[in-house]
């Protein structure tokens, strides 16, 4: 099958996919920002190749693919946003922090901000982009940002988005949502103060951990490895800063401070002694993440939860975990490249003893 194009040219499905393809990840990305859940947004960029291949026939060639892409990729999240509810985190929720000592509760109505499964090379642009961009697109899928984003109306979304991580002009953004460029101002202004008070507490608890140089990171990382990994609650608890945030969807609770988690972990987990818990390290919205993998009563380890890390580089200590949990941990284990036991991890992945 091939497409014409406005100057006479037949594309093949093929040629296509070769002018297309190179963004797929950006476009992923993108959705992802735009709707919080990783899941929906594999599907709106599927959604969205289909619409290319469908019109690329009428592409005039005024933008380039990328921008041409982005824009109908905008267009057919603020569509689906349309009829879907916020991703909110537990800390999103309103309220104060929880008393580790209540018991947990879950709520399965919400639906949950996901994590993204990626490398940090996986979530920018893969040409030679100008480095503070490249910076700005790779902190965008921060869990804290994407949190903060959720909090903002669709189509002020898209105007962050578009113009503070894809530094497009006001009047690029305009064409692309069908509004004045005025308009476009003034959605940026209301969408750059509404973030401001809508970021999860975390966010000013935490730091860019790659701030610390790779020795600093390493060393920090493997001390919260071995401190679960040995369950030695103090010295998981002492990971953490003064002001560091725990939370763990669909748990509908969030903790502050290393003594209320502390306290969350000795009464809630499963874990009763050294080599009870796995940690095999993976990456995460660009972040140091880990599938925790929990032993079960038969002596198998199997995936618990995820925990996604946020670092503290000045205090050099843990400043935020979410710990994802879901009914389908082993799929979302293998999404993010973990195995469905550590016993089957490549050597240079686990480095723990109990692997």
């Amino acid at each position: 099958m091939s497409m014409t194009t406005t100057a006479g040219e037949s594309v093949s499905d093929a040629e296509f996919l070769e002018i297309a393809e190179p963004f797929r990840r950006e476009i992923i990305a993108h959705c992802y920002r735009m709707m919080g859940s990783h899941h929906d947004a594999e599907d709106l960029a599927q959604e969205t190749f289909l619409r290319a291949w469908r019109g690329y026939a009428k592409f005039d060639h005024r933008s380039s693919v990328r921008t041409w892409l982005h824009k109908i990729a905008t267009n057919t999240c603020l569509t689906a946003l349309q009829s879907s509810q916020r991703r909110p985190l537990p800390s999103g929720l309103g309220g104060d922090a929880f008393d580790p000592t209540d018991d947990l509760l879950q709520n399965h109505e919400v639906p949950w901000l996901e994590p993204y499964a990626g490398t940090v090379d996986e979530i920018t642009p893969g040409d030679a982009a100008d480095p503070a961009f490249v910076v700005g697109a790779r902190e965008s899928v921060r869990l804290a940002f994407i949190a903060a984003l959720q909090h903002i109306p669709e189509r002020q979304r898209a105007v962050l988005i578009l113009r503070d991580v894809l530094q497009w002009r006001a009047a690029e953004v305009a064409d692309t949502i069908g509004v004045t460029t005025a308009t476009v101002n003034s959605l940026l202004q209301r969408a750059r103060e509404q973030l401001k008070t809508a970021r999860p507490q975390a966010e000013s608890a935490s730091a860019d951990s790659s701030v610390l140089d790779d020795d600093a990171k390493r060393e920090l990382l493997a001390r919260y490895v071995s401190a679960f990994e040995r369950y030695d609650v103090d010295a998981i608890a002492e990971m953490f800063t003064d002001k560091a945030i725990w939370e763990m969807p669909p748990f509908t609770g969030w903790y502050q401070g290393p003594e209320a988690i502390g306290t969350l972990i000795r009464k809630n987990c499963p874990a009763e002694k050294a080599g009870d818990q796995i940690l095999l390290p993976t990456v995460a919205n660009g972040q140091p993440a880990f599938g925790l993998y929990m032993r079960e009563p038969d002596g198998v380890h199997r995936p618990f939860q995820l925990q996604v890390l946020d670092i503290d580089a000045q205090a050099k200590k843990v400043g935020y975990v979410v710990a994802f949990f879901s009914d389908t941990m082993e799929e979302d284990f293998a999404r993010f490249g973990l195995p469905a036991t550590p016993y089957d991890a490549p050597a240079r992945t686990a480095p723990s003893p109990w692997h």
